[in-house]
């Protein structure tokens, strides 16, 4: 059986979450729910070693802290603050900038950037372990405008200097199941979809496109493909879905965070699919989240910055 998630309310957060004690209880929880086990020889008793706040195995002698390989590996924020900052980010559907954190909790903007960040990679690495079943339909997109693209000469669409994105998003019966978006660069080609289709949907499924030809790549690929040339139509009838979905994403991020480098764009899609795909368990969102921080690998500041 699959775990269950809490709900919890704003009043319960601040009753539950007072010390940096009652946050470790919770990532004890997460992390042995059925007890302590060893990360490294699975033995199940341990020696606390409160001054440094290390599990201790009795068997291996290997030493483990509840943060150790989560996004808050090593770090020096307290656990509080960790915990307040993933309340913020699952319970604001605009989602939070970095300035908005750090003016709450009296942070660093770097420090706010960084734990924000880290915790949009446990989004994505908690979605990528999903994969796509249904009608699946997959349309492309592009995001970003830097200054010199504001000028009225300015192209839309493909063959702009904007960053592609491949939308996909599942049906069933006709209503929206789960969706990703990942960025592809600055073209989307055959190779590309080929690629992002293996990796993300589920055995063969019927794949719903518009008329691009590099989306012939769908069939080989073994799905059965319906293609439909958009021209004379308007295209947010044939791929409805997805168009809704780069609409709402475009929204979110030009709401909050107004504009953001290509190298994190994923970073803010990841946010942006994994509060869609659980929009039905929004009062279940910190748990869920709070899960995924913990159970996701750690992350180091040069990985978010290269």
């Amino acid at each position: 059986m699959g775990k269950r998630y809490k709900e919890i309310s704003f009043f319960d957060f601040q009753k539950q979450y007072k010390t940096q004690e009652d946050c470790e209880k919770k990532l004890f929880e997460i992390r042995w729910p059925q007890g302590f086990v060893c990360p490294v020889c699975g033995h199940q008793k341990y020696y606390l070693i409160s001054g440094r706040k290390l599990y201790q195995c009795v068997s291996c002698k290997h030493q483990t802290s509840l943060t150790a390989g989560t996004v808050m590996h090593r770090s020096r924020t307290p656990l509080l603050f960790w915990f307040w900052t993933i309340y913020l980010v699952s319970t604001d559907k605009r989602g939070i900038s970095a300035l908005g954190l750090s003016k709450k909790l009296g942070l660093s903007y770097w420090k706010a950037w960084t734990m924000l960040h880290k915790i949009r990679r446990a989004m994505g690495d908690r979605d990528s372990t999903y994969q796509l079943a249904g009608i699946v339909e997959i349309d492309d997109a592009f995001f970003g405008t830097s200054q010199k693209e504001k000028s009225k000469r300015s192209k839309r669409g493909r063959g702009t200097s904007k960053t592609a994105v491949l939308v996909e998003v599942s049906l069933h019966d006709n209503a929206v199941g789960f969706a990703k978006m990942s960025v592809v660069g600055s073209k989307v080609d055959s190779e590309t979809i080929a690629q992002v289709i293996k990796a993300d949907i589920k055995g063969v499924q019927t794949v719903k496109t518009d008329g691009l030809p590099a989306y012939t790549v769908v069939s080989k690929s073994g799905h059965t493909h319906q293609q439909e040339i958009v021209k004379g139509k308007n295209a947010h009838e044939v791929l409805k879905w997805t168009h809704m979905l780069i609409s709402n994403a475009k929204s979110f991020l030009l709401g909050t965070f107004h504009r953001m480098g290509k190298k994190h764009l994923q970073s803010y899609l990841d946010e942006f699919c994994y509060r869609f795909n659980r929009r039905k368990w929004e009062s279940q969102l910190f748990d869920r989240l709070i899960t995924a921080c913990t159970i996701s690998r750690a992350i180091c500041f040069a990985e978010l910055t290269q």
